[in-house]
């Protein structure tokens, strides 16, 4: 009997190895990525029957990469692991596509547990198995304006605030340098902010970056 396919998408070394732990007795590994692009390569390559990620990834974060996923590949189920525990997270990762959301403070038995439910659940989205004991935070404005930016915005505000120059930018999204300046001023105006500065700082507190 085949064991359910899975894939891993964490920036971090030791949670990949704990996740591994949890998940390898009962399901197959199929790989593990360190970032959101990599993880939209790999998801679309290898077409796991589930994947594991966290919110917050270099280059594209989490969110961002489910959505891109999911257009491509509808039927695909995803889990998220993160320690961000606000209700704009959870929303935000939910509307992308995302099945379960366990927080990493909640250690790797929940872990388990959420992805043998999403798994054995005949529909794509399940009611947050995992978040009905979680202390979601209060949101502030800024956090559910973060959620309210589109997709590309939101891209391109991560890679802002990693420090990645406009060229760069644009050449990763293959957008032109112009595009990329025209959404910069309009993120800053929905978040009314006014330099790269700010837009690092804030996306820093906001968990967007690390």
């Amino acid at each position: 009997m085949n064991r359910p396919r899975i894939l891993l998408a964490d920036d971090h070394p030791m949670i990949f190895e704990g996740i591994r732990a949890v998940l390898a007795p009962q399901f197959e590994i199929v790989g593990t990525v360190g970032d959101g692009l990599a993880l939209v390569e790999a998801a679309l390559r290898l077409k796991p029957d589930l994947i594991v990620a966290d919110v917050t990834m270099p280059l594209l974060n989490g969110i961002d990469a489910a959505i891109q996923i999911k257009k491509r590949l509808p039927g695909i189920k995803l889990v998220f692991f993160t320690m961000h525990s606000s209700s704009a997270s959870v929303r935000a990762a939910f509307e992308a596509g995302g099945a379960g959301y366990v927080l990493k403070s909640r250690a790797g038995g929940e872990l388990l547990d959420v992805v043998q439910s999403v798994l054995n659940s005949p529909i794509d989205v399940t009611p947050m198995p995992s978040t009905q004991h979680a202390e979601l935070v209060q949101d502030d404005p800024k956090r559910t304006a973060t959620v309210r930016l589109s997709t590309r915005e939101r891209e391109i505000l991560q890679l802002v605030a990693e420090g990645r120059a406009s060229k760069e930018i644009a050449y990763s999204m293959n957008i032109s340098v112009r595009t990329v300046g025209f959404h910069r001023e309009k993120i800053k105006k929905k978040l009314g902010l006014r330099t790269i500065a700010e837009l690092t700082r804030y996306a820093f507190e906001l968990g967007l970056v690390q």
